[in-house]
């Protein structure tokens, strides 16, 4: 009875671990691959050598050149979060960014803009939501973000992906062109292509450039290149390392085209080295729990259900043994009737003398 009690205790014991493990898997880790609600705040920054950029200073108009500096901040908004409501109440966090680009020799900001958007909270991408805007003119404007922009989804696919460019303010795909090394970290690398596509910008602001840049043009566009090329941490969808060539160009319909831009942005060291070490952080949460956590507690949770049976067979043996012995044990002894009974030569040997007769002595009177 007892060594049923320990191998009922073993075996639930067992079974109890492998609950565990299943819920770590199945439960906890697709908790854990989301964005969470307390991300802390994270600045980027890309820098530009020897770049020809549109520069306006008090009104005046010139094409300069000058190493920039890009940062950009992304801040969650954990009060709109809790405001959600619908289809993103729980699915959805609301994400604060802001950049400014601006020269590194005198500190003169170029230009700048600020956003608000609603991410999906696996997937990374942009959803659609009230409350998004985008400013880069100093005027908020309503647009519809979709795609990736600051986040890919957690367990990236060698596929192409969306990506959100701000210029066009809309999705251009970013092919899958490969794994490679960063800092450690095998990364995929995502290659954004856009040639030569005009930029919808309003007829006041291609007029404003005209005059300095194209005289005796009356009208023109702006068309913009990017090659943007990402390296995305594929378990967390962190964005490690990020390079843009961008191109910007006044077509004038007289005149020469004049360049606005001429940039190539790379992410600085110092930004590859933290963005790989958030994503290392991130990647020991997720393997302990995907991995490490279940792996160890069904491990030890079959050793358990292996001993749970082992004990409750062997106690199951010696009870069957011990039943057999007092079997035995009792065939073996004696019973009270075996023991009265006397053989008939010890009989025989009672009822006359044990040494033979002998005759009586003289004097002695035979009593028979």
């Amino acid at each position: 009875m007892k060594h049923r009690a320990i191998g009922a205790v073993l075996f639930g014991g067992g079974a109890l671990l492998l609950a565990l493990a299943a819920g770590l898997v199945f439960v906890v880790k697709p908790a854990m691959a989301k964005l969470p609600y307390d991300l802390e705040a994270s600045t980027s920054v890309a820098e530009a050598r020897g770049a020809t950029f549109l520069q306006i200073t008090n009104g005046t108009i010139a094409i300069n050149r000058a190493d920039l500096r890009s940062t950009v901040r992304v801040s969650p908004n954990a009060k709109t979060t809790d405001e959600l409501s619908g289809d993103l109440d729980g699915k959805a966090v609301v994400w604060q960014v802001g950049q400014t680009v601006e020269r590194t020799d005198t500190k003169e900001l170029i230009n700048a803009y600020g956003a608000a958007l609603a991410l999906d909270r696996v997937s990374g991408a942009a959803l659609g939501w009230n409350g998004q805007y985008l400013d880069d003119t100093g005027t908020r404007e309503k647009v519809q973000f979709s795609g990736q922009m600051y986040k890919f989804p957690f367990g990236a696919e060698k596929k192409t992906h969306e990506i959100y460019d701000r210029d066009l303010r809309a999705v251009r795909p970013a092919q899958f062109k490969g794994t490679e090394d960063v800092k450690g970290i095998e990364s995929y690398r995502y290659e954004q292509v856009i040639t030569d596509e005009q930029l919808n910008l309003p007829a006041e602001r291609v007029s404003l450039l005209l005059a300095p840049l194209a005289p005796g043009a009356t009208s023109g566009r702006v068309v913009y290149s990017n090659t943007r090329t990402v390296w995305i941490d594929p378990v967390t969808g962190s964005f490690l390392k990020v390079r843009e060539v961008q191109r910007k160009t006044l077509m004038p319909d007289v005149g020469a085209p004049a360049t606005l831009l001429d940039a190539d942005f790379s992410y600085t060291e110092d930004t590859v080295a933290a963005s790989v070490k958030r994503a290392e952080e991130s990647r020991r949460s997720l393997t302990m729990l995907s991995v490490y956590a279940p792996v160890g507690l069904a491990l030890l949770g079959l050793v358990l259900l292996a001993a749970g049976l082992l004990v409750v067979r062997r106690g199951e043996g010696r009870v069957a043994t011990d039943a057999r012995h007092r079997v035995d044990a009792t065939a073996e002894q004696p019973t009270v009737a075996d023991r009265d009974a006397v053989p008939a030569s010890a009989d025989r040997r009672a009822d006359g003398p044990s040494v033979p007769g002998q005759r009586p002595a003289p004097g002695e009177v035979d009593q028979r």
